[in-house]
C-alpha cells in the first residue's frame, strides 16, 4: 500500500480557498454573536483548524485502507468511538467518570446497531461503505448523548429543590429523577427525529446524492438513505437509553442522596 500522491493542483487550491471562505463565515457569525456566547468565539478557530486537519488525515487514511483488509475498518471505528467519548467527556465534566459514561453509552448504542445492520447485510461490510456510514452513526450518537447530558445537568440544576423535596418525602431516586430525565431524553432526540421528518422535503442527505451521482437508481438511493437515517435514530435513541440508566448512580449516592450540584 502506498500513500496517494499530494500535489498542489488547481483542484487542491480551489478546495483550500473554499475552506477559507467557510471558516471566515463561521468566525463572522460567531463574532456577531459574541455577547450571547463569548466562550464559543474562542473555541471556533481551534475547532475549525482541528476539524480540517482531522478530515484531511482521515481522507489520506481511507485512501490507504481502501486497498487493505476489511478488519482494519474495525480499528478505525474503534478509534472513532474513543474520540467521540473524549469529546462528550469535555461537555459532561460535571458528571462523575464522564469518559466511561460516554464510551459505554456510545459503544452500546452505535456499536449494537452497527453490528446488527452489518450482520443482517443492511450495511455491507466493505471499507468504502462501513467506515463512512459508521462514522455518521457514531457522530450522531455522540451529539445526541452530549445534548442529553447537557440538558440533564440543566434540569437537575433548575429543579434541585424539587428533587430533594421528593427524596425527603420518601420517594426513591428513580422516581424523583424520572420526570427530569425524561425531559432531557425527549429534548436530545429532537434533532434526530426532525431529520426523519424532514427527509426529502427540507434536505437531501449526502449519501443519496452521492449514490445518484455514481449511477445508482434514484429510487434505491432514496430507500437506502432512509435506512441510514433510521439507523442513526435507532443508535442515538439506544445510546440515550443506556446513558440514562447509567447516569442514575452518578447523580445519586447509594443512599439516594442527590450528589450532583449546579
Amino acid at each position: 500500500m502506498t500513500l496517494p500522491a499530494l500535489t498542489f493542483s488547481p483542484e487542491l487550491q480551489k478546495g483550500l480557498l473554499q475552506c477559507a471562505v467557510a471558516v471566515l463565515a463561521a468566525l463572522t457569525v460567531m463574532f456577531l454573536a459574541r455577547k450571547q456566547a463569548p466562550g464559543l468565539l474562542r473555541e471556533i478557530p481551534w475547532a475549525e483548524l482541528r476539524g480540517l486537519l482531522q478530515i484531511v488525515i482521515v481522507g489520506l487514511i481511507l485512501a490507504v485502507l481502501l486497498h487493505g483488509p476489511r478488519w482494519t475498518s474495525l480499528l478505525v471505528l474503534g478509534g472513532m468511538l474513543l474520540a467521540a467519548a473524549s469529546i462528550v467527556r469535555q461537555r459532561a465534566r460535571k458528571f462523575p467518570r464522564p469518559f466511561s459514561l460516554a464510551l459505554t453509552g456510545i459503544a452500546a448504542g452505535a456499536g449494537t446497531i452497527l453490528c446488527l445492520m452489518a450482520l443482517t447485510g443492511v450495511i455491507p461490510v466493505q471499507i468504502a461503505i462501513l467506515i463512512p456510514v459508521g462514522s455518521m452513526i457514531i457522530a450522531n450518537t455522540m451529539n445526541t448523548q452530549a445534548l442529553f447530558l447537557d440538558r440533564l445537568h440543566g434540569e437537575i440544576s433548575a429543579h434541585t429543590g424539587e428533587i430533594e423535596a421528593a427524596l425527603a418525602l420518601g420517594a426513591s431516586a428513580e422516581a424523583a429523577f424520572a420526570a427530569f430525565r425524561a425531559a432531557a431524553f425527549r429534548a436530545s432526540l429532537i434533532p434526530a427525529l426532525n431529520n426523519i421528518r424532514s427527509l426529502g422535503i427540507v434536505w437531501i442527505p449526502g449519501i443519496m446524492a452521492g449514490m445518484v451521482l455514481s449511477g445508482a437508481s434514484p429510487l434505491y438511493a432514496a430507500l437506502y438513505q432512509f435506512v441510514v437515517i433510521s439507523t442513526i435514530f435507532s443508535a442515538s435513541a439506544l445510546t440515550c437509553l443506556v446513558t440514562s440508566r447509567l447516569v442514575l448512580r452518578r447523580v445519586f449516592s447509594p443512599q439516594d442522596q442527590l450528589t450532583l450540584r449546579a
